[in-house]
């Protein structure tokens, strides 16, 4: 057997070779990972450090999720055409520039800067990594290749929050971004070195640029609109997605292609993606703020307080994607959100002087019991909703909808509960602020519930399509990318 760096598709992981593919896309993906649920944490000490208001630290994570929604799908199809291996190294680079960047950040306006610069690194080397895993492991090892990729990219998500906080109260906030750096210079020459090159041969056509363009505007726009509480940047951002939603009709290789929604289960499915999205990426700006401002934790504290998050997920996920194999997605899609509702409604008790036993620890249980329960169902319905040569594309606008829907989320309710610039620095406003956010999110869950309920059903076929590849996940910030056999997607 040929395991040399060429030998894209043959590599067996018993392999020194298939272990060196292992280790390089954990790395990479890990970078990814750990941003997602390590900054939020450290929101309190980087607006005290660089005296930002709220806004600020609202963009702080907004530049990142914008950027990253915005192009992962084109991402994705560049890896296709040009290399994959190639493009991954591409993002894994740019990814730690863009940290490095953060970490050196003087000011709050060149740290959300960096960030975006971040979220462009994430899009190249985020669809990139599972890619890799597919394209160069002999079909017979592939599985074992995925179920190891992302049990160890669960763990690195798991102890992301308890990594971060430790870092903010030792060696600052900027050590959460520098981080990257050496993790970069480890994965990019192990990559050059043992990872094999591969492309699609069948992926041709041009790219659609301005598709990725006008997506990108379209939400910054609709964000600032939020964030600033700006009309005329509300009206620009809808003529900006008018004008994406013309594009993408009218290109014969669209970036997002709409005919895919005429598919009633598929939209079903991405309705409840934004409505469960939403309210968890309100939810964990959030409440990793209400921890330390009002509650008085630590970062290192408020980290440790939502490990059990990520814990039952990496846990318990392969086993609620079996239960929804055996009684179909629709009751997992509709108690999931409730539960989660439910938790949501008991963090109100979360209060000053709540204790971590009594009042934290039961909200976040209920609410990890509701996302291990719907996360993994969601990613197989969404595969199940199409035909397995589009279950690349389909899975990736499931993945960039459930972004774009926490970025949304972090830009309105901060808006929606009447949290002024200042709010965080406040216990008291705070509090009383979040108060009123936790309804909202609730509610958005239930409605999510409800059209769960109305709409999804289980499909004929579902024995042959509905088994997601990446049984192990904490689908915290998102739902796990899925690929469609060795092809990865691609506009």
């Amino acid at each position: 057997m040929d395991d040399s760096p060429g030998s894209a598709g043959r590599t067996r992981l018993s392999s020194a070779t298939g272990r060196w593919v292992v280790l390089t896309t954990v790395l990479g993906s890990s970078m990814a990972m750990l941003d997602s649920t390590v900054v939020n944490v450290a929101l309190p000490r980087i607006g005290e450090d660089l005296d930002a208001d709220l806004a600020a630290l609202q963009w702080t994570v907004n530049a990142y999720m914008l950027t990253l929604a915005s192009l992962i799908l084109l991402g994705g199809a560049l890896g296709d055409r040009y290399g994959r291996r190639k493009v991954f190294v591409l993002g894994v680079v740019w990814f730690a520039s863009g940290s490095l960047l953060c970490g050196l950040a003087p000011n709050a306006g060149v740290l959300v800067a960096a960030r975006a610069l971040q979220g462009i690194g994430g899009a190249l080397l985020t669809p990139g990594s599972l890619a890799l895993i597919q394209a160069s492991f002999h079909p017979d090892d592939r599985a074992r290749a995925v179920g190891l990729w992302s049990g160890f990219g669960g763990i690195g998500a798991a102890i992301g929050p308890f990594l971060g906080g430790w870092l903010v109260d030792g060696a600052g906030w900027r050590w959460i971004f520098l981080l990257n750096v050496p993790l970069a210079a480890l994965c990019v020459p192990v990559a050059l070195r043992h990872v094999p090159e591969s492309r699609d041969p069948q992926a041709s056509g041009s790219f659609d640029v301005l598709g990725a363009v006008l997506g990108a505007v379209a939400l910054g726009l609709v964000t600032y609109a939020l964030i600033g509480s700006s009309w005329w940047a509300g009206a620009l951002g809808i003529a900006a997605g008018a004008a994406f939603v013309a594009v993408e009709w009218r290109r014969p290789d669209p970036m997002l292609p709409l005919s895919i929604f005429r598919l009633r289960q598929f939209t079903a499915v991405n309705l409840v993606t934004l409505c469960v999205y939403a309210a968890f990426g309100g939810f964990f700006f959030l409440a990793a703020l209400q921890l330390q401002v009002v509650v008085g934790y630590s970062a290192l504290g408020a980290g440790t307080a939502l490990l059990p998050v990520t814990l039952l997920m990496l846990l318990l996920s392969a086993k609620s994607g079996e239960l929804g194999e055996r009684i179909g997605p629709r009751i997992p899609l509709t108690v999931g959100p409730l539960l989660c509702a439910a938790g949501m409604m008991l963090m109100l008790r979360a209060g000053e002087g709540a204790s971590y036993f009594t009042d934290v620890l039961p909200a976040l249980l209920v609410l990890s019991l509701g996302m291990v329960t719907l996360v993994a169902p969601l990613t197989a319905t969404v595969l199940a909703a199409v035909d397995t040569g589009r279950a690349g594309i389909a899975s990736g606008i499931n993945n960039a909808a459930a972004r774009a829907a926490g970025l949304l989320a972090v830009a309105a309710l901060p808006l929606l509960a009447g949290m002024g610039p200042e709010a965080y620095r406040s216990a008291e406003e705070f509090g009383e602020t979040f108060r009123r956010a936790m309804p909202m999110c609730a509610g958005v869950l239930v409605l999510g519930s409800l059209i769960a309920w109305w709409t999804v059903r289980t499909p004929k076929d579902k024995e042959a399509h509905c088994q997601p590849e990446c049984r192990i996940n904490c689908g915290v910030v998102s739902p796990p990318l899925e690929t469609s056999g060795g092809d990865q997607q691609r506009p």
